[in-house]
């Protein structure tokens, strides 16, 4: 009755103290914010929402859920599967493999980014969701509840007339209100923990920016590893980029964030190689090259090489714009460009 005169106007209402009130709408506030961070970093971290609801009931029945392959885990194999199809020994097929295996790697590192982002991140803040503002909001109706007790009991005074009714009305105003006091006592105790909970939040805050550091550095350093194993691409592979053949495939520059990672960037240009290659196209001249890694021959006509060995490479014209011929002592052969690094 109490709550309805005062939706209706014909009932006072006991405000609450200005600090109790900012109190509350910082409560309130914490609550909406975090769980929308809270929804969208498990977005961000599983984007398949099947993949998010099977995890939730898994979670809930208390059991763990069946571990599959994630996207980059799943590319990774297909690429080995490939590359093993179209044969090790091939340019394509071994590079297939090299990217697959780097895939992979960068799959682990994505398990290994939600595995922790969950447990320093997400938890603690699913945690005070699920505990401490469901205690706030608890004590926050039972002061409601007070304070409509109380109200009741100052309109109930205003109305008695006669001095025995105005005497338990009294009464009555006297031990609501020191009820409603309590109440707000124990709830204004309750919100102020709210500075500690954003102290919490922020140290969480500082784990998850570190696990998606370690995440992001890990798959520079794979990226990184990768395109030192595939070597520098042909100068046909640029123009089909409609990029000239002086033109580096990929300039890449450290980011300072990464600097204690400290990542090495590649140890030779790829523009420096790319128009090395050209030249010796059109020249009749030899070159030194040092092998980037193993390549089994595929037939006579090819030459076998050996990671980090030094060969003698040239043109013949009318030559597969892909390979060169290599000279190492009294053997020679065809070799895929891909797999060398020019010397000056």
């Amino acid at each position: 009755l109490q709550f309805t005169e005062e939706k209706l106007g014909q009932a006072e209402k006991t405000e609450l103290d200005a600090h109790l009130e900012n109190l509350l709408s910082k409560a309130e506030c914490t609550k909406l914010w975090t769980e929308k961070i809270m929804k969208q970093t498990e977005v961000l971290l599983q984007p398949n929402p099947n993949a998010r609801i099977e995890e939730f009931v898994y979670e809930k029945l208390d059991r763990k859920a069946p571990s599959r392959m994630n996207n980059p885990e799943l590319l990774g194999q297909y690429m080995i599967d490939a590359g093993n199809e179209f044969g090790p020994g091939t340019a394509y097929g071994n590079a297939l493999i090299k990217c697959g295996e780097t895939q992979k790697r960068i799959g682990a590192a994505d398990r290994e980014l939600i595995q922790t982002s969950a447990i320093n991140f997400l938890t603690p803040l699913r945690n005070f969701i699920e505990g401490d503002y469901k205690t706030i909001t608890k004590e926050r109706k039972l002061l409601q509840n007070k304070r409509l007790d109380l109200d009741a009991a100052k309109t109930r005074l205003k109305k008695a007339k006669v001095a025995e009714a105005r005497a338990a009305s009294e009464q009555e105003v006297r031990i609501t209100q020191s009820e409603f006091d309590r109440q707000a006592e124990i709830t204004r105790l309750l919100l102020e923990g709210i500075s500690s909970t954003h102290a919490h939040h922020l140290r969480c805050l500082n784990d998850f920016v570190e696990a998606q550091m370690t995440y992001y550095a890990q798959c520079y350093q794979y990226m990184l590893d990768l395109q030192k194993q595939l070597g520098s691409f042909p100068s046909t592979f640029l123009s089909n980029n409609n990029q000239s053949s002086t033109t580096p495939v990929q300039s890449v520059s450290s980011p300072s964030v990464l600097a204690s990672a400290s990542a090495p960037l590649p140890s030779v240009s790829n523009s420096v190689v790319t128009s090395g290659l050209s030249e010796l196209k059109s020249s009749s001249g030899s070159r030194k090259a040092r092998v980037l890694y193993d390549y089994d021959a595929a037939n006579s006509s090819e030459l076998s090489l050996l990671a980090d060995e030094v060969i003698t490479v040239y043109s013949i014209p009318g030559m597969d714009s892909d390979w060169l011929m290599g000279e190492r002592g009294n053997q020679k052969g065809k070799v895929p460009i891909t797999y060398l690094e020019l010397l000056n």
